[in-house]
C-alpha cells in the first residue's frame, strides 16, 4: 500500500474531518450538554452494512482536474466512462485525485454514508471498490463506526452521516453465489445459486437495512459470512417448503454480551406446517461472530 506522504493529513478533507469529529466525539463524552458536568461516553454505533461503494466529485475543480488527467492518457482510448474511471484511479500516479473524492456508499441505490478511512492507508480498499464494469450485481460490505453527519460543503450538498471504516469487501453477487458449496439435496449448482440469491436478496431488500441496528448488522453478517443458512434454505425448497419469515431477537443468552437469534421461518406448501431455525450471533462489537450453529428453534 502506498505510504503516508508527509502532511497529507493537512490536505487530505477526508482526513480533516475524521479529525474534527475525533475531536468533537472527545469532547462529546468528556462534558455535558452545558458544557460543564461530566457525562458518561456514549455507545459506539457500529456499522456492517452491504451496498455499492460509489466515488463522486465534491466539487468542480475537482471534477475538471479529473477530466484533465484522463484528457493526457492515452490508455482510456476506447473505454467506457466507468472503465477510464477505474483505470484512472488504480494509476498510483494519480492518487491525489482519489484522496479528493467524496466516496459515497449506497444501500439499495439510496445514498447512505459518506465513507471515510480510518487509516488514510486504507484509502485502496475505497479504490480496488471501484470495479470497470459497474452495476448492481457489484456488492461491498463496509464494516465501521458511524460519526457525525457530514457538512453540506463536504460532498456536494449531501447532508448523510459518515462512517469510519475499518474493512472494506468488494465482490459480486455472483462471486459470493458461487462460493457457497451446495448441499448434497440440490445436485444442480445453478439451480442451487438461485434458491441461494433469492435468500440473499431478501435479507437485502428488508426494511430500511443499513447495517446499523443489532438486527441489521447480524443478518448481514450472516449473509455474506454464514453459508449455512444458505444450504437450509435450499434444501427447504427442496422439500416443498418456502421461507416464511426472517426475525431477529435477542437471545435469553444475552448478559454482558449483545446476542442474538437470528430466526428462519420455513413454511410446507401443501401441509401448512411451519418449522423454525435459528443460529446466535454476538453483536458486541464492530464485528460480529457467531456463538452457536444452525439449530431447530422451539417457542418458549
Amino acid at each position: 500500500m502506498e505510504p503516508v506522504e508527509s502532511g497529507q493529513r493537512v490536505d487530505d478533507p477526508a482526513a480533516r474531518l475524521a479529525t474534527d469529529a475525533d475531536a468533537a466525539r472527545r469532547v462529546a463524552t468528556t462534558t455535558g450538554a452545558t458544557g460543564a458536568t461530566p457525562a458518561g461516553p456514549a455507545p459506539p454505533a457500529f456499522i456492517y452494512a452491504i451496498g455499492r461503494v460509489e466515488p463522486r466529485f465534491p466539487s468542480l475543480a475537482v471534477e475538471k482536474e479529473f477530466t484533465q488527467v484522463l484528457g493526457r492518457g492515452a490508455s482510456t482510448a476506447g473505454a467506457t466512462d466507468r472503465e477510464a474511471l477505474q483505470q484512472t484511479l488504480a494509476d498510483r500516479s494519480n492518487r491525489y485525485l482519489a484522496r479528493q473524492l467524496c466516496w459515497v456508499f449506497l444501500v439499495e441505490g439510496l445514498e447512505t454514508y459518506i465513507l471515510v478511512p480510518r487509516d488514510p492507508a486504507d484509502l485502496e480498499l475505497l479504490v480496488r471498490a471501484v470495479r470497470a464494469e459497474g452495476g448492481t450485481v457489484d456488492v461491498d460490505v463496509v464494516v465501521g463506526q458511524r460519526g457525525p453527519l457530514a457538512p453540506p460543503e463536504f460532498c456536494g450538498g449531501l447532508y448523510i452521516p459518515v462512517v469510519f471504516f475499518d474493512q472494506i469487501w468488494s465482490f459480486s453477487r455472483e462471486e459470493l453465489l458461487a462460493a457457497i458449496p451446495e448441499p448434497e439435496a440440490v445436485k444442480d449448482k445453478k439451480r442451487f445459486e438461485t434458491m441461494a440469491g433469492e435468500l440473499f436478496d431478501r435479507v437485502m431488500q428488508l426494511a430500511d437495512n443499513a447495517g446499523a441496528t443489532d438486527q441489521h448488522r447480524a443478518l448481514n453478517y450472516l449473509a455474506v459470512r454464514y453459508p449455512a443458512i444458505y444450504a437450509l434454505t435450499a434444501e427447504a425448497y427442496a422439500n416443498n417448503a418456502s421461507l416464511s419469515g426472517v426475525e431477529v431477537r435477542p437471545s435469553r443468552l444475552a448478559g454482558a454480551r449483545n446476542i442474538v437469534d437470528v430466526v428462519f421461518a420455513y413454511t410446507h406448501r401443501e401441509t401448512d406446517v411451519t418449522e423454525q431455525y435459528f443460529v446466535r450471533v454476538d453483536v458486541t462489537e464492530e464485528f460480529p461472530f457467531l456463538v452457536s450453529r444452525l439449530a431447530p428453534y422451539y417457542d418458549r
